[in-house]
């Protein structure tokens, strides 16, 4: 009959084995390191800045959501005496240089070529959307904010711009071109995405992109491109400000 082991010798053997395994994690983690270290990076585009590897997780992340992805999927929405009255500012990024409020249009690229030049007061004549959400940045922390503006899928029934919209990707960019976003159609098509123009029911801050921003609760805030200059559409990925400094270029909640 096999000899039963003493209690010291029991806690030996289990000294030795979680030591052992505590090693070969250890070294299975310095090799998958130096590997993920010394992987090919991006090639410049769309995104850059991640090892390919990081960038294919991401990826079949974003692959994952896209199936499961739904317009009937609301976020939740709150009442008005939720929303924060001091909004929260996160980054100025395309916002440094003055506004022309004379002469400020959102230039729409259609794929004719042509470009359509559309004032706030044109956006204004569209219904009215009001959104009370829990907006959520990237870095960790959200808060209940209040806007108002145009569902942005109104606006493209409106501006007849179906053919574009049938493409994959909407592309936003900042008048000064300085920060710029692009949006799987699907999540900018959400009902429940909006062409903003207002915050607490009043006039967006110049800190929360005076005069028009975009408000999209089914990503991070880093879609959420403050003063938007340009709008256009494409069947590729458009280039994207934080996906090209390492971040996950899909954002999705």
């Amino acid at each position: 009959m096999k000899k039963e082991l003493t209690t010291e010798q029991k806690i030996t053997r289990r000294t030795l084995i979680s030591f052992s395994v505590f090693i070969l994690a250890a070294i299975l983690f310095v090799l998958g390191w130096k590997w993920l270290n010394n992987a090919p990076k991006e090639q410049p585009g769309a995104t850059a800045g991640l090892r390919s590897p990081v960038r294919k997780v991401l990826d079949g992340n974003e692959t994952l959501f896209r199936k499961v992805f739904s317009d009937k999927n609301l976020v939740k929405t709150y009442p008005k005496s939720a929303a924060a009255r001091n909004v929260r500012v996160n980054g100025n990024v395309g916002l440094k240089q003055p506004v022309d409020t004379i002469n400020w249009r959102l230039k729409v690229l259609k794929n004719n070529g042509d470009t359509l030049r559309i004032t706030m007061a044109d956006i204004r004549k569209l219904p009215k959307t009001e959104l009370i959400f829990d907006f959520k940045c990237i870095e960790g922390w959200s808060q209940v904010t209040h806007w108002g503006g145009v569902k942005l899928i109104d606006f493209v029934s409106y501006y007849h711009l179906e053919k574009e919209a049938a493409m994959e990707y909407i592309s936003l960019v900042t008048p000064d071109q300085q920060y710029y976003v692009g949006i799987d159609m699907a999540s900018a098509l959400h009902p429940q995405t909006l062409l903003c123009y207002e915050m607490n029911d009043k006039e967006l801050p110049l800190n929360q992109g005076y005069p028009l921003r975009l408000i999209i609760p089914v990503k991070y805030g880093i879609k959420s491109l403050k003063r938007i200059g340009t709008l256009s559409f494409s069947k590729e990925r458009p280039k994207d400000y934080w996906a090209e400094r390492g971040y996950d270029y899909y954002s999705g909640l």
